[in-house]
Order: structure tokens, then C-alpha cells, then sequence
């Protein structure tokens, strides 16, 4: 089992404009404070023939303290929404029987003209146009996502679809249902080590296409959808990531994979004579495979205590935050954290019923619905974590706005 955990900033937001005056030191090519409290991270470099760079060469600030804030959100979801009822033609459930055991009632999938990237690139112009920055204008682009559109990632098409014209670096995450609270913190990293003004963090992923339809137990979970928020470089007294705690065990992959299996029909290509098992058969990925119970256990204790971590890290409790955003996989799971956590009904963000499972990108397109929708506001505090296959799980203190 490995883990990550940060404090990236004072440890609750009454104490960010404390002033503290921290000892230095240097590790690779950043600043760090010993002070036990303050975890600034600063940012210098000297660039021979510097005056010469273009500016997104030269975009590398000389010892600034870094700190860094969500200003845009963005969302979308295919064409085509599939009911319960809908399902209950495939497979033997109805819509009480799902609705009862999980929440969902509707889910969006992938069909016709619609594409992973292009939902993709439309959550991510409206996340642009909300913080009002151009596509030229972005450093970054993470997408995290397990079901890219190409074997090497789906990042740089969306990059070159959203019109990037300086070649921005982009690049895929892979961590299931976790990977969106891995790519703000990831973007984060980026903004205070390296400089980075504007990373767009994307989660999308369209798990209808590893779906057994029909396995009753997994076929009425899953859905498509893009979600995507920029997080954009800022004073650190201004910082909306407070604190993150991150988890991995991959000795719980057997409760939930989707692996790797060879083709049965190139098994002739594995007999030539010269090398046993040479050329390999060509591969592909089985459906998803899930023990729901052991899931639900995993979820229900692991999820409160990285989240009650990232709070004591932040110096907060459940009750001084303004909303709890969990990865829409169950509503039982959504319950039962809140419940562990003492965060009233009322404070918990969920688009489950809508959407279903939507991995990685549950958190951004539920929190694009709660900014615009007027619920969550510039400010709020939101307690958010992510779980799912790997085991990979975390969870991040973050500021709207």
C-alpha cells in the first residue's frame, strides 16, 4: 500500500493571511519551509538568453510564493439517456429494484456522432469561457480519464481540438473514479513548481463500452460524461487547496478490474514453429468485473478517514465545511460517508440519480451543475474524494473561486 498526503497552505483559511516568516531550504528545483505549518512552495529559475524566449518559454516566475484557485467549470453528456426501464428490456431488474439499491434512475451513453473527446472538449470550452481565459492562454491540459479515445492517451487531441496554438503540454491519468482529485493535485504541483498559469483538469470517461449488458449487477451502474475546471495560478494568501490526502492498495484490484485478455480467434498467430507463443496473440479488455459488497466495505471505511485526514491537515472539521462532493458511484456510499463525516443531507452534493456512475468524471460534472446552478458559490469550502478501481482513492479541501 503507498500513499500521498499534502498541506499545501496554512492550515485553516482563518490563518491564511497569518504572515510567518518560515526558514528555507531547497529541494530539486523548489523552496520548501520548515516551519511545520506553512507549506509554500516557491519557484525560481534563471534562463540564459531569457529575453529571447517566447512567453510561454519564459512564463517561469523568479521566486514567487504560488498558491492556486478553481475559476471555471464545465460539463457535458452524450445525446442518448438510458432508463431504468430502459434496462429492465435487457436485463431482469426493474426501476424500483435499481433506483432502491443504488439511486440511479437515468444515465447518459456514448452513441452515434458523440465521442469521449468531443464531450471532452465541450466540457472544457465552457469551464474557458466561465473563467474567461483563452484556449492560448492555457499551460496545461490533464485528462483523466481510463477509457482514452486512442491507446496513448487522449489529452493532446483535445488540446489540439479546443485550438491550444502553442503546443501546451497535455498528457492522460489513469486512476478510475480517483482520477480527477489526483489531477487537481497534480495541477497543483504543476502551478507551484513549475510555473504554470492556467491547467485545465478534465475527468471524463465512457464506461458503457466495458460494460457487460448483460450482467444485471454492473450494466445498471455506469455512464458517460465529461466534466472540467481550470485551476489557475494566484497569490498563495488567495489558495483553494487547502490540504490532500491520496491512497492506492493494489491488493484490492481483484474486487474491481476490467483486464487484459487475449483474443481467441489470433490463436493460430501463437504457433509458427520458431518461438513458442511468438508472434503474441493481439489483446483487448474483458468487461468490467466488480464484487459489489467488497466495494461498498472498501468505500464506507476508507473514504471517511482520508477525508477526516485532509481536514485535520487543513485544520477543519465536517461541520465548518459548506458542502461534501463525493464520486457519484452509490447513493448508499454517498449516505453512509456523510453519515460517518456528521455533514447533513442538505450539504451533500449528488447528481447520481441523473447520470449513474460516471468515474472520473462524477466530481467536476457534479460540482459544474452546483456552480451554476447558484448552489455553490465563490468561497465555499467543499470536502471532495474519490474512489474506485486500483484501489485508488484520495480526497482534497478545496476553496470555489
Amino acid at each position: 500500500m503507498a500513499n500521498a498526503s499534502g498541506l499545501f497552505t496554512p492550515s485553516a483559511p482563518s490563518l491564511r493571511r497569518r504572515r510567518i516568516r518560515p526558514s528555507i531550504g531547497i529541494i530539486g528545483s523548489g523552496f520548501f519551509s520548515s516551519d511545520g505549518i506553512s507549506k509554500r512552495v516557491f519557484c525560481s529559475a534563471t534562463i540564459e538568453g531569457e529575453d529571447k524566449l517566447s512567453s510561454s518559454q519564459s512564463r517561469i516566475p523568479r521566486l514567487i510564493s504560488k498558491g492556486c484557485k478553481l475559476v471555471g467549470s464545465g460539463s457535458a453528456v452524450p445525446t442518448l439517456q438510458v432508463s431504468n426501464d430502459d434496462l429492465a428490456k435487457l436485463v431482469d431488474t426493474s426501476d424500483e429494484w435499481i433506483s432502491v439499491r443504488t439511486g440511479i434512475r437515468n444515465r447518459r451513453v456514448l452513441a452515434g456522432k458523440d465521442s469521449l473527446i468531443s464531450l471532452a472538449t465541450e466540457a472544457s470550452r465552457k469551464a474557458l469561457e466561465m473563467a474567461k481565459v483563452e484556449p492560448d492562454d492555457v499551460d496545461l491540459v490533464l485528462m483523466c480519464s481510463s477509457t482514452p479515445e486512442d491507446l496513448f492517451g487522449s489529452a493532446p487531441q483535445i488540446q489540439k481540438a479546443l485550438g491550444c496554438k502553442r503546443n501546451p503540454l497535455a498528457y492522460d491519468i489513469t486512476a478510475a473514479c480517483s482520477g480527477f482529485i489526483l489531477g487537481l493535485v497534480s495541477a497543483a504541483c504543476h502551478i507551484r513548481g513549475g510555473g504554470f498559469q492556467n491547467v485545465l483538469v478534465i475527468g471524463a470517461d465512457s464506461l458503457s463500452r466495458y460494460v457487460d449488458w448483460t450482467d444485471r449487477g454492473t450494466c445498471i451502474l455506469f455512464g458517460d460524461a465529461a466534466g472540467a475546471v481550470l485551476v489557475q495560478a494566484c497569490d498563495s494568501e488567495d489558495d483553494g487547496l487547502f490540504s490532500f490526502d491520496l491512497h492506492s492498495d493494489g491488493d484490492g484490484q481483484r474486487h474491481l478490474n476490467a483486464a487484459i485478455k487475449e483474443n481467441e480467434v489470433d490463436h493460430a498467430l501463437g504457433s509458427n514453429g520458431s518461438v513458442l507463443g511468438f508472434p503474441p496473440r493481439r489483446s483487448s479488455y474483458s468487461c468490467i468485473q466488480m464484487n459489489g459488497k467488497e466495494v461498498f466495505r472498501f468505500a464506507v471505511r476508507c473514504v471517511p478517514q482520508s477525508i477526516e485526514s485532509a481536514l485535520e491537515k487543513a485544520g477543519l472539521t465536517g461541520s465548518s465545511i459548506d458542502w461534501l462532493l463525493l464520486h457519484q458511484a452509490n447513493q448508499r456510499i454517498l449516505d453512509a460517508v456523510a453519515t460517518r463525516l456528521q455533514v447533513p443531507p442538505e450539504r451533500v452534493i449528488s447528481n447520481l440519480a441523473n447520470y449513474g456512475n460516471t468515474s472520473a468524471a462524477s466530481i467536476p460534472l457534479a460540482l459544474d451543475e452546483a456552480v451554476r446552478s447558484g448552489k455553490v458559490k465563490p468561497g465555499h469550502t467543499i470536502a471532495s474524494a474519490g474512489f474506485g478501481a486500483g484501489l485508488t482513492w484520495g480526497s482534497a479541501i478545496i476553496r470555489w473561486g
